[in-house]
Order: structure tokens, then sequence, then C-alpha cells
């Protein structure tokens, strides 16, 4: 069984994406107008932002989990690709927020000013990516969306690099200049630990790493009756989204209705624990033995 969650995804990346342009705007104009080495640094995160909500449409539009003659298991690896894009992105946004503060420390530039307006529409940024950085997470975790999660860490990231740089800038009302340049770095170290975070999540998708632990598998599949032993159980996926499992099973049938029979139980309790998941079985009669490990105490 499959399930299709992108008209929601795709419903999800057009809000924030529209949000985060506003949120851009708005760091761009107070960053321009201040002069602020810390907010332009910010105004650049959240270009990654917009940018990251365009490529999480694309890839959605393409990651379609139903299988088709070139896909046999669906196209859902899409969606893990656009994830470890956005994690790119974070990478670049963080080399240019040290470079931009090197650059400020080497050569030296104009005073930063502040005034409390453009404090309060920095209030009202912070406002706007905490709203976004729970709605995406709540219906990332909801549709089972690891591009809306993945997007949700890096806008989270931007909520600490906003209150960060409002400390900053706070300071620099106060006559602290240095502040600025010092909070770019911890503001690069935020977007590089998000970028890490993502990709950490995405990979094991990407290279096949186990789904589920075979003596899970193995439990439920002796549980059935007619079921005498199973073997070379593998699976792959993302629990929660879409999981495939492939077992070998000694039944003991003497016919392929019995077998078939035993076979089907064996899938349904697999799907009713692990759902949506696409099971895989090869039957094997009462009398094989085999030296694959089984998982038996």
């Amino acid at each position: 069984m499959t399930y299709d969650n992108r008209a929601v995804v795709r419903k999800v990346l057009i809000i924030t994406l529209l949000l985060n342009l506003f949120v851009m705007a708005l760091k761009a104009v107070v960053g321009y107008s201040t002069g602020s080495l810390s907010l332009l640094a910010d105004a650049l995160h959240s270009v990654t932002d917009s940018a990251n909500n365009v490529l999480g449409l694309v890839t959605s539009k393409f990651s379609s989990p139903l299988p088709d003659r070139e896909h046999p298991y669906g196209h859902q690896k899409f969606e893990a690709v656009g994830a470890l894009g956005i994690s790119a992105f974070l990478g670049i946004a963080c080399f240019e927020i040290l470079q931009g503060a090197i650059e400020r420390i080497i050569k030296g530039g104009a005073p930063v000013k502040i005034s409390a307006t453009e404090l309060w529409l920095l209030l009202i940024v912070l406002g706007v990516n905490i709203f976004v950085t729970f709605y995406e997470r709540n219906e990332g975790k909801r549709v089972g969306s690891p591009i809306l999660i993945a997007d949700a860490t890096h806008t989270m990231s931007d909520v600490w690099v906003t209150i960060t740089v409002m400390g900053g800038l706070v300071g620099v009302s106060l006559g602290y200049q240095w502040l600025d340049v010092v909070l770019a770095f911890p503001v690069a170290v935020l977007v590089f630990w998000s970028g890490w975070s993502v990709l950490k999540a995405n990979l094991p998708s990407l290279v096949d790493e186990m789904a589920i632990a075979p003596e899970a598998i193995h439990a439920i599949a002796l549980s059935v009756p007619g079921v005498i032993n199973c073997h070379d159980i593998a699976s792959r996926g993302v629990l929660g989204r879409q999981v495939f499992i492939e077992m070998h099973l000694i039944v003991d049938a003497s016919d392929v209705d019995t077998a078939h029979r035993i076979t089907e139980e064996v899938e349904r309790q697999l799907e009713e624990r692990f759902r949506p998941v696409r099971v895989l079985i090869h039957v094997e009669p009462p009398a094989y033995q085999s030296e694959a490990i089984t998982f038996e105490k």
C-alpha cells in the first residue's frame, strides 16, 4: 500500500514560500537601512528559505510514491534528494556569512544604526518564522514528509539566527558596535548545524539503510499460525512513509492455497504494524533448511 502526500506538501510549501518572501524582504530592507552585517547575513539565510521552498515544490512534483515502468519502487527518493539540496543551500549560506564577517574585520565598515521601528519590524519577522516552523513541522510529521521536516529544521535555525541578530542590534544601539560582527560567527555555526542535521536525517533513505530491525519482522512472522521460520529478512525505506520488506518464509503447507493464506496473513500483520509497507515473500516448504540468521532465541 502506498500513500501520496504530495498535494498537502505542495500546499504547505506554497504558504511558507509566501511567508518566507515577506520575511526576506523585511530583513533586507532593515539590513540595508541600518548597515548591519549580521542582519544582511540573516537576510541571505532567508533567501535560502525561499529557494528551499521552490526546490521542495519541484522535487515534490516528481516524488510520487506510485510505481511505474521505470521506477518500480516509486519516486519518493526525489524528495530526499530535495532535502539534501536544502543542506547544500545552508552550507553556501554559512560560507557567505563567514566571508562577510571576515571582510568586515579586515576592511572595517560604516557604523551600524538601528531605530525602535526597525527593531519592531524584526519582531514581526521573528513571529512569522516561529509560525512557519511549527506549522511546517507539524504538517510534515502528520503526512510523513521529509522535505517539510527538513525545511522546518532550516526555518527553526532562522528563528535562532534572528534572535541572535536582534540581541546584537540591541547591543549596537547601546554603543557596542563590535557585537554586529562578533554575532555573525555564531549565526554561521547555527546555519551549519541545521545543514548537518538535514543531511544526517536523509542519508539513510538514499543509501537504503535498514528501516526495521529484522528481529521485529521475524517475531511478527512467527506469530502467524503455519509459519515455521523465516530468514534473509531485509527492509528499507522510511517508517511511517513507505517501507519495503523482503523475506524467505518457511511454511507448514502442503498446497499452494494454504501457503498463500499464510503469507497473506503475514503481510496483513506487517502492514498493520508498519504501514504503509510493501512486502515480498519467497515461500519455502516445511523441510527446507537454511544457514541464514533466523533470530531464534
